[in-house]
C-alpha cells in the first residue's frame, strides 16, 4: 500500500506517526538511489548489504556508511 505522499513508508499505514515515517521514508530514499562511484565516475554503485556497496560500472567492491556510500 504506497501512495505519493509516503512511498516506501506506507508498507507502515498508520503506525508509528507522521514523523517516524517521513524519516523512513527520507532513509530509504537516499539508501535506493544510485551513488557515484569513486573509481569510475559512473552512477552505479548500489548497496549489497549494510556498509558494502559495489559498481555495476567497474565491479569494485566499496565499504561506507550504512545507508550512502
Amino acid at each position: 500500500m504506497r501512495t505519493k505522499k509516503v512511498g516506501s513508508a506506507g508498507r507502515f499505514g498508520a503506525r508509528y506517526g507522521r514523523k517516524t515515517r517521513q524519516k523512513v521514508q527520507k532513509i530509504e530514499a537516499k539508501l535506493r538511489a544510485k551513488h557515484k562511484c569513486p573509481y569510475c565516475s559512473k552512477l552505479k554503485v548500489k548497496r549489497l548489504s549494510i556498509g558494502i556497496w559495489q559498481c555495476k560500472g567497474c565491479q569494485s567492491k566499496l565499504t561506507g556508511r550504512a545507508y550512502s556510500l
